[in-house]
């Protein structure tokens, strides 16, 4: 019996589970890009480079993002901060009156832009990818209601957006495996 050695390079995940953790990890640096651009004015340009240079591919300090693709970073940031209005139009109509968008907290906010944005930019990504993606965002940075919040709105608006797509992944679930 022989016995297969594991090489140094080669990956210990799957193939599969390890371009999902740099999604995530790009999706997590893309919310925070998004919150230094709105906190401080940064143009998307300079915040991505930024973030290139100091804290993705293993450069953070804390290692807090890790390897993240940095094409998917990228797209998302310039991707909503180009489609901002919009976006914002259609976080304030899921809302109610009493929470308006600028009430909210300034990642609170940029979790809900860059999760819109993928919604409606995204079609290869599905909804409730999307929308589990963020809500485990925003447990990252909250501890209160505002998981719900985030899990409310993008499933008010992915029903808009991807109305199709969202009864095919229910029908998925409902379906016997």
């Amino acid at each position: 019996m022989t016995m297969v050695e594991n090489k140094p390079d080669q990956p210990k995940r799957a193939p599969a589970a390890e371009s999902g953790r740099r999604r995530t990890a790009s999706r997590l640096a893309a919310v925070q890009a998004l919150y230094q651009i709105d906190l401080t004015g940064t143009s998307p340009t300079t915040a991505i480079i930024e973030f290139t240079r100091h804290n993705l591919g293993g450069n953070a300090p804390d290692e807090s993002f890790g390897e993240a693709d940095e094409q998917l970073f990228a797209e998302l940031v310039e991707g909503t901060a180009a489609r901002r209005e919009d976006i914002d139009r259609g976080l304030s109509s899921a809302l109610s009156a009493d929470w308006p968008l600028g009430r909210l907290e300034i990642i609170l906010r940029a979790i809900l832009r860059v999760a819109v944005y993928e919604l409606l930019a995204r079609p290869d990504v599905p909804a409730r990818v999307i929308i589990s993606e963020y809500l485990d965002i925003a447990h990252a940075f909250f501890a209160g209601k505002e998981p719900g919040l985030v899990n409310g709105v993008l499933d008010r608006l992915a029903r808009s957006i991807r109305s199709e797509g969202l009864r095919d992944d229910q029908a998925d679930h409902a379906a016997p495996q």
